[in-house]
């Protein structure tokens, strides 16, 4: 597959000077899988509709304290996981992905002008500082060339606020090798990925000039385990008693999370 370099694309959303990319820059294409028809299928059905509802959800919720219309960045977002909720909502939203494919699953939005979507190289985003009210990035982090030089990326072009998710260590995924071979035969096209301790996450977010002011873990059990099972309604019942626990705010994975600008 043919990797295209960063471009612009005239739209009504608000624009920046394009900064230029050093050499040593390491090229990010982790969300070319993710954007694709085939990782959608692994969201089908009633555990993915419940799965996808929860997700958009939370990010809502943890993006309400922001004006509106406000500006949203979704970096690696070609899976158009979350374009439905955020143009709903009012935001004024452009994806950004690492080749143009990344795109193809944005295509309802991007022609009737209610999502941009531009190409560019995902640790050097062609963005000024501050280009955007918020960031966001999702399911890319556990697969990033470089994650921590990706988290001062998406720090460095937003105006107020980051929202990511990412899987954590303190959840049963600290078994995930054993997992691996069942995830595999159940999604058939899982990847391996890193797990992150949430101190992790909120070091290179403090590095940057942000705090990770809400921590949103969502399953205690392995989301593989719910695929495996096909009942949303099964999954929120086995799910309920970590909730009424306060477990899932300790065992829970993957973890959303929004860290905030304290300076600049």
């Amino acid at each position: 597959m043919a990797r295209a370099g960063p471009t612009r694309h005239d739209s009504p959303h608000e624009r920046s000077q394009v900064t230029s990319i050093p050499e040593s820059t390491p090229s990010e294409y982790a969300d070319v899988e993710t954007a694709s028809d085939d990782y959608a299928n692994r969201f089908s059905g009633d555990v993915g509709k419940w799965f996808l509802e929860l997700q958009a959800r939370t990010t809502l919720e943890l993006l309400a304290h922001l004006p509106r219309p406000a500006t949203v960045l979704d970096v690696g977002g070609g899976h158009a996981q979350l374009t439905p909720a955020l143009v709903d909502a009012g935001y004024r939203v452009v994806v950004v992905g690492s080749d143009p494919s990344c795109g193809n699953r944005l295509t309802q939005w991007v022609a009737d002008g209610r999502c941009g979507f531009e190409v560019a190289n995902l640790q050097a985003l062609p963005y000024a500082d501050a280009s955007f009210d918020a960031v966001l990035c999702f399911r890319l982090l556990p697969h990033s060339v470089g994650w921590a030089g990706l988290l001062g990326e998406l720090c460095r072009v937003s105006r107020r606020s980051v929202v990511v998710d990412y899987p954590s260590v303190r959840s049963v995924n600290v078994i995930s090798d054993r997992l691996f071979a069942l995830k595999k035969r159940i999604e058939r096209n899982t990847r391996p990925f890193m797990l992150f301790h949430p101190t992790q996450v909120r070091g290179v977010f403090e590095a940057h000039g942000f705090a990770v002011k809400v921590e949103r873990p969502q399953f205690v059990l392995p989301m593989v385990l719910h695929r495996w099972s096909k009942s949303a309604g099964l999954g929120r019942i086995l799910e309920a008693p970590w909730q009424r626990l306060g477990l899932t705010r300790w065992l829970g994975s993957p973890i959303i999370a929004r860290a905030d600008r304290v300076r600049a």
